[in-house]
């Protein structure tokens, strides 16, 4: 029932990310409709988004399937990821915001598959409920909290604000994830 170094990691980080990514959460549309864009164009940048996630998935699973690399490739998603999230604050209209969503599902793809990889064969019991639950529950958990705090910042501060605190927590969970390269297996 004890958790690995490598799960504690991989958990600390993740929680780290959602709660980055989670403060954003419904407040995308706020922002799409801040830049000129309308209803339509918050559908196609979320649905890009997630297509391009969806593709990238099943390539980055087929590349990667057997590669030593699979930490490097999930740390440069998560990198990827940062870099990107800061690149919120300079997106001025939807062209812009559809490109950004197209490298953030590109960053995600790098990065998932191969976190619940790396989660799975490190538990020491992979049949423990309890050790999944973790995994799944606390994404859910951070990104609630996440997004009650990202309303009050948007709100009054304002939305640069909200990606630069962004940057900086996903920037905090790359460092931690980056971790796994220095520490041994289990």
């Amino acid at each position: 029932m004890k958790l690995t170094k490598t799960t504690k990691i991989l958990l600390i980080a993740s929680s780290l990310w959602y709660f980055g990514e989670g403060l954003f959460g419904p407040l995308f549309a706020i922002f799409a409709e801040k830049i000129g864009g309308d209803l339509l164009d918050i559908t196609w940048a979320w649905a890009l988004y997630l297509i391009t996630t969806g593709v990238c998935y099943f390539i980055v699973g087929k590349i990667f399937n057997k590669s030593n690399y699979k930490n490097h490739v999930m740390i440069f998603g998560y990198a990827l990821n940062t870099i990107l999230t800061f690149g919120y604050m300079f997106v001025h209209n939807s062209k812009q915001l559809f490109l950004l969503q197209v490298g953030l599902g590109i960053a995600e793809a790098l990065s998932a598959p191969i976190w619940d990889t790396l989660f799975a064969t490190n538990m020491e019991d992979t049949d423990n409920t309890f050790h999944w639950s973790l995994a799944s529950g606390h994404t859910h958990l951070v990104s609630g909290v996440a997004i009650a705090i990202g309303g009050l910042i948007a709100n009054y501060i304002s939305f640069n604000a909200l990606f630069f605190t962004m940057g900086v927590i996903q920037l905090m969970a790359t460092i931690v994830q980056s971790r796994l390269l220095f520490s041994p297996k289990k």
